[in-house]
């Protein structure tokens, strides 16, 4: 098992390509940053039950221009009016911010 140090190097390392990458990027270093200890994914959690409710339970970002900011691109936050506009029509700002910590849970987990 790789320490919190060396994950987090892992991952800083890598080459992101569009704003989703970067984002889910950035929400996993967040999570190894609040994480302590070994790596497990109920510590990423953090006593959640799932993404849905870390997201949701104000465990991240809280307002959906922060979200939309940080998970758009620049043409894609344009036309969501900085995220006065839901993501799509199935989902909100954070489920959609639940859907990156998933991913980005998964990156840890493939860096662990």
């Amino acid at each position: 098992m790789k320490t919190k140090q060396e994950i987090t190097a892992a991952i800083e390392v890598i080459k992101t390509r569009g704003a989703w990458q970067t984002a889910v990027k950035t929400y996993a270093l967040e999570l190894l940053e609040d994480m302590e200890g070994a790596f497990s994914a109920d510590k990423l959690l953090n006593g959640a039950e799932n993404w849905n409710a870390y997201s949701y339970g104000g465990s991240a970002l809280i307002y959906d221009a922060d979200i939309a900011e940080r998970v758009c691109s620049p043409s894609e936050l344009k036309r969501k009016r900085g995220g006065e506009l839901s993501p799509d029509t199935r989902e909100a700002w954070l489920d959609c911010q639940a859907r990156a910590l998933s991913q980005a849970a998964r990156l840890i987990a493939r860096h662990a």
